[in-house]
């Protein structure tokens, strides 16, 4: 082990460390951008069932409620379901997917949000090499 130092020179690491710029996970599988991401769309669902809910039985303090009880139910399903989705997938697989969900479902929102350099095309591909 002492043969192998000595041959290094000073100053060079000797290992790679691979997972030093990843994110940490923080709940359920989720990475701090993935769990923003699912709170978000849990938080905007439970303000819009909220509503109608609020003006079904005349209280107002049904928005809050149904926003924390989605967002806890968006956090343990939502969670479960994109940690299945990841599994064994590179780490910006979710970003990529939901980036070329967009640009196939709606061009025109992804060109204003930049989404265009992604390649969209479906088909064949030639390499026009062939036997003459």
């Amino acid at each position: 082990m002492e043969s192998l130092q000595q041959n290094v020179p000073e100053g060079t690491i000797t290992f790679l460390p691979h997972r030093l710029n990843r994110q940490p996970v923080v709940v359920r599988g989720l990475t701090a951008d993935e769990l923003w991401i699912a709170t978000g769309i849990s938080a905007a669902t439970g303000l819009v069932l909220g509503i109608p809910a609020a003006w079904l039985f005349g209280n107002i303090a049904v928005i809050p409620t149904s926003i924390v009880l989605l967002i806890a139910a968006g956090l343990f399903i939502g969670g479960g379901l994109i940690r299945r989705q990841k599994r064994g997938r590179p780490d910006t697989w979710l970003y990529r997917y939901l980036q070329w969900r967009l640009a196939d479902q709606f061009p025109r929102l992804s060109v204003q949000l930049g989404t265009t350099e992604l390649i969209t095309r479906s088909g064949f591909w030639a390499t026009r090499r062939g036997r003459i």
